[in-house]
């Protein structure tokens, strides 16, 4: 029997996060197949609800009624590609891979900001070439994971977490940048929210005290709270979040008209087909404003439905970032799982009148070619590390030193098609 085929080759000490709990022979077992499932599902919703409403959305545009479909269907065709090429790629080169991502991020940043403007999106967020379009802060999304799991693992074997010149001021400095790029160059409050929490869960996860990460919190809030009041469009938005009935023709339109659509669905929804807010109601439809739209369609109990695929999703990256056995590949669970959950909260909880209107998708649903590949990419990465976790996993504790273990299988039943670390380990012939 080819004992190299059933199992994983022995981690090099110099790779991120790597230490002698991780020298052990990892054998590769199934991977995590219910992500696979749950992508798939939301991303077949997703095409569902935006051929519905591509007559619709088309006739109020006067253009083809097959334009909207036809652009999801390549944006989901190019997001299983990501999805592909991710799961096949070694982690181990993704790392390797991580400066460049930055480099170009970094780049494209620098070149989104020459780049002329949509009079329909009053922000520089995309590059644009001939009928397609590239928003910049989806590769820093991607590109800020790999790098800082790799980075923040590092630290952690070095015993440099809480070490504030080594590990704390760089982070300050990364937020902050990105931070400034982000909501202030590109006006993109809501992808600036996601990628703070991106950094935020990912130090908290590694080790950083929550007393530290609540300072940085409060600076980043008061920066914000500034920002906004400083800028009239801005405090105009939380007036309006605020009270949204007040001025339902003009600043309050959007928040009134998905509330609209949301409340008309009921309990069961118009059915597809049927109903108004693709008809030039509901601004955006197809992408920032599509839950209001499945809200409208499915009513009470096709939301629920959406909700409980999503708390799926977000409990299966839970338990691969409990059952990893490499710190650099669990904070990049950690920060897809930031990324995919803050996203749904911010998308969803605007739509509720929860909070402010921003311009963000909602995570596999949405229409938006850049964010699918990238979310679906980060996700693939994902998916390939569920084929190295484990159900015994010894924990090092967060300031370092001893090992705790933690057995994950819950009275010896066994989950997710984990592996026993003791068992695995020994070579098979």
């Amino acid at each position: 029997m080819n004992i190299r085929s059933r199992r994983r080759p022995q981690l090099a000490f110099n790779q991120p996060g790597t230490s002698a709990l991780d020298s052990q022979y990892l054998r590769r077992h199934k991977a995590d197949h219910s992500l696979l499932i749950l992508t798939a599902l939301l991303m077949v919703i997703g095409l569902v609800v935006v051929y519905s409403i591509s007559p619709g959305l088309a006739a109020s545009q006067g253009i083809s009624q097959n334009h909207f479909i036809v652009k999801q269907l390549i944006d989901v065709s190019l997001g299983v590609i990501a999805f592909i090429v991710a799961t096949q790629l070694p982690i181990e080169k993704v790392f390797k891979l991580a400066k460049p991502l930055a480099a170009i991020a970094i780049i494209g940043s620098l070149v989104v900001m020459f780049t002329p403007i949509n009079e329909a999106y009053p922000a520089h967020r995309w590059i644009r070439f001939g009928g397609f379009s590239f928003q910049v802060v989806e590769l820093i999304k991607f590109a800020l994971i790999i790098w800082l799991a790799g980075w923040l693992a590092k630290r952690y074997r070095a015993g440099k977490v809480n070490d504030f010149k080594a590990t704390l001021r760089p982070l300050l400095l990364i937020v902050l940048a990105a931070g400034f790029v982000i909501a202030k160059l590109q006006s993109d409050f809501g992808s600036a929210a996601v990628v703070v929490m991106i950094i935020g869960l990912m130090a908290y996860a590694v080790g950083v005290p929550l007393r530290r990460i609540a300072i940085v919190a409060a600076v980043v809030i008061a920066l914000a709270g500034l920002a906004i009041a400083s800028t009239p469009y801005r405090r105009d938005r939380i007036t309006t979040f605020l009270n949204p009935e007040a001025n339902c023709q003009l600043s309050g339109y959007h928040a009134c008209q998905a509330l609209t659509a949301i409340g008309s669905g009921g309990v069961f929804g118009q059915g597809l087909g049927f109903g108004t807010a693709s008809f030039g109601y509901v601004p955006e439809p197809s992408n920032d404003s599509i839950f209001a739209v499945i809200a409208e369609k499915f009513g009470f109990i096709g939301t629920t439905i959406i909700l409980v695929i999503y708390g799926l999703y977000i409990s299966r990256l839970k338990k691969i970032i409990a059952r990893s056995t490499n710190w650099a590949y669990r904070l990049i669970v950690v920060g897809v799982l930031a990324w995919f959950s803050t996203q749904m909260i911010i998308n969803i909880g605007a739509m509720v009148g929860l909070l402010p209107l921003k311009g963000i998708t909602l995570p596999l649903i949405s229409q938006g070619g850049t964010s699918l590949v990238f979310l679906t990419a980060a996700l693939g990465l994902v998916f390939q590390i569920s084929r190295y976790t484990s159900y015994n996993v010894k924990e090092p504790e967060p300031t370092g030193g001893s090992f705790e273990t933690k057995n994950n299988n819950l009275g010896g039943r066994r989950l997710g098609r984990a592996y026993h670390t003791a068992v695995t380990a020994r070579p098979r012939t």
